[in-house]
């Protein structure tokens, strides 16, 4: 009885994103703690990711539990970013800080989302408010 729940689109969906934006924090950490390194390249999670993601969506169907459970989030050097330096650093501080923060209302946003279902799942099991 659990298991079909926790495989529901819409967990699954949430459950991936907050894995992301996990990442994403890490590699915003990552990004600022080498701002002053010579030649580092700014990382973010990779796009092949959302591109995935949205394929998922496209064909206008629903997609399956088990497609976006099979997705996973990983990092990569940002191909988009110039280097803003002469020494080849890649990382503009301003904008790691308000992807950061960008990030964390998304990451609360998510995880609100995820422990909402949680908290479902357990008054059906126990029977009360929780």
């Amino acid at each position: 009885m659990i298991e079909p729940v926790s495989n529901s689109v819409n967990y699954q969906l949430a459950s991936k994103l907050l894995d992301a934006s996990v990442m994403r924090h890490e590699a915003i950490a990552t990004n600022i703690a080498n701002a002053e390194t010579p030649g580092f390249r700014r990382i973010d999670v990779a796009p092949d990711f959302s591109r995935a993601l949205r394929a998922q969506f496209a064909t206008g169907g629903k997609p399956k539990a088990s497609d976006i459970a099979a997705l996973n989030p990983h990092l990569a050097v940002d191909a988009e970013v110039r280097a803003v330096r002469p020494d080849g650093n890649s990382v503009e501080m301003e904008q790691e800080l308000m992807a950061m923060s960008r990030n964390r209302v998304d990451h609360e946003f998510l995880t609100d989302l995820v422990s909402r279902h949680i908290k479902q799942l357990k008054m059906a099991i126990t029977g009360r408010v929780i």
